[in-house]
């Protein structure tokens, strides 16, 4: 199932990593119905949602009592911007359960729905919706729409309770991120078009204080080749050896590391610079003791890169520059978003749909798993990563996905295809302790905190 291909060897010289591994992927090109998928992945449910580049992001709950995952959805021609929320409750007869608009979608202009993320604060549930339009169209301010979804599955009580808007840098938020501080504050972290990402308290939000909602700014350092250019993705996580909030930022430059436990003072730990082949991040995500961490720059041909950021033992170090190790599904695509569930890194591989593989040892990763959700041609996909054989882009098929840890559900939005869920066979669930690890992951516990950190002194923001 698993073969080494000439592109592994293209990765080797190109970024100086002692080895690199990929798949034949497909493994046949003329697979038959059913088997476009190894055999260690289950497909449990799939649901087509309309029309092709409307599909973006997915985000699932965390307990298992709330079987509940939200889709993002673009605009497109076909004016579809807001998101579905998807009823998990029976895994292999999952449904739409509800669906929601923008208002007047005929008069707005840009890519629409963006990223999903879901929070909890003082035992309520929230959503938060990004958006982004274009100069010209209606709410060309508006970052992002916060519901409370408490009430679910009953409908009827979703309730909005704001608007994000940024009218001194208009445009949206492009990526959001949901994070329990060690402080105790339930945050919405969120992309903007400045040189920084902002930081909400949501409890201020839901209470309509959106003037003192805002309880943080980290910035992006200082780029002369790229001046005003900020961050695409970040990561944010608990530091359990350190005691401290770490905010994993990709974007000018490449990849940065803020030290955020005092929100009002973040203090920049590290940079990945200079490395051949990147000039300026896209995600960036560690394995749970923060040593590790995987990073993406978009671009055709371009490896998930794997860094080491303690190099020479347990000091972190300031300045980074060259990867340990790399991974490609297929030298040909480009790897998109991921979650890391060490030893595992789950990847939505755009045409290569969804990718699984094991970091244990991260100078010599390799896959485990995946399944075609993506059934077009290559090389014509939306946007403007060019190809030079076509002219055309590699941006379609998977988009976003996310791992529910208690069970080990899989989740892809699929550019083309739509909704779909898997479980692979053997990861029927992740916890960092029983490995050995910090219970350290994108998937909050937002009723206690972050794994060994104080006690927080700050109970209510209100």
């Amino acid at each position: 199932m698993i073969r080494r291909i000439a592109g592994a060897a293209i990765a080797m010289v190109v970024f100086g990593v002692g080895q690199a591994q990929a798949q034949a992927f497909p493994p046949d090109a003329n697979f038959k119905p059913g088997e476009q998928g190894s055999r260690n992945m289950k497909l449990l449910s799939h649901i087509p949602l309309g029309r092709i580049f409307t599909v973006t992001d997915v985000e699932v709950e965390q307990e298992l009592s709330r079987p509940y995952a939200y889709v993002s959805r673009m605009h497109g021609i076909t004016n579809e911007a807001g998101f579905n929320i998807i009823n998990l409750k029976n895994l292999e007869k999952a449904s739409v359960l509800y669906y929601w608009r923008i208002d007047n979608p005929e008069l707005h202009k840009g890519l629409g729905g963006m990223a999903p993320v879901y929070l909890k604060a003082k035992g309520r549930y929230y959503f938060a919706q990004s958006f982004q339009w274009s100069a010209g169209s209606p709410d060309f301010d508006l970052g992002a729409v916060v519901f409370d979804v408490t009430g679910l599955p009953d409908t009827t009580k979703i309730r909005e309770v704001a608007r994000l808007r940024t009218p001194q840098n208009p445009g949206g938020f492009h990526e959001m991120y949901g994070y329990k501080h060690s402080n105790g504050m339930a945050l919405l972290v969120t992309q903007v078009s400045g040189t920084f990402a902002n930081l909400y308290d949501i409890e201020k939000v839901a209470a309509g204080d959106l003037a003192g909602a805002l309880v943080g700014q980290v910035p992006v350092p200082e780029n002369p080749q790229a001046p005003g250019r900020g961050y695409h993705d970040f990561y944010v996580g608990y530091d359990v050896a350190n005691k401290r909030d770490v905010f994993y930022g990709a974007g000018s430059g490449g990849y940065h590391l803020y030290d955020i436990t005092n929100l009002k003072e973040p203090k920049l730990l590290s940079s990945i610079a200079g490395g051949s082949g990147v000039t300026n991040g896209h995600t960036f995500t560690p394995d749970p003791t923060g040593r590790y961490v995987i990073a993406e720059t978009e671009y055709q041909y371009a490896p998930l890169r794997v860094y080491d950021l303690k190099p020479t033992g347990d000091t972190l170090q300031k300045t980074i520059g060259r990867p340990v190790g790399a991974w490609t599904a297929r030298w040909q695509g480009l790897a998109h978003n991921h979650e890391v569930r060490w030893p595992y890194v789950f990847v939505s591989g755009y045409e290569d749909g969804l990718q699984v593989f094991n970091m244990m040892d991260p100078t010599n990763p390799y896959t485990v798993g995946y399944y075609d959700t993506y059934d077009g041609p290559n090389q014509r996909g939306w946007g403007g990563f060019e190809s030079p054989e076509t002219g055309r882009g590699v941006t379609s098929g998977a988009f976003g996905i996310d791992v529910r840890n208690a069970d080990g559900l899989i989740l892809i939005g699929d550019f083309h295809t739509g909704f779909w869920a898997f479980k692979m066979e053997g990861f029927d669930g992740w916890n960092g302790n029983q490995w050995g690890m910090p219970n350290i992951s994108s998937a909050q516990d937002w009723d206690n905190g972050p794994q060994g950190a104080p006690k927080p002194q700050r109970v209510s923001s209100r």
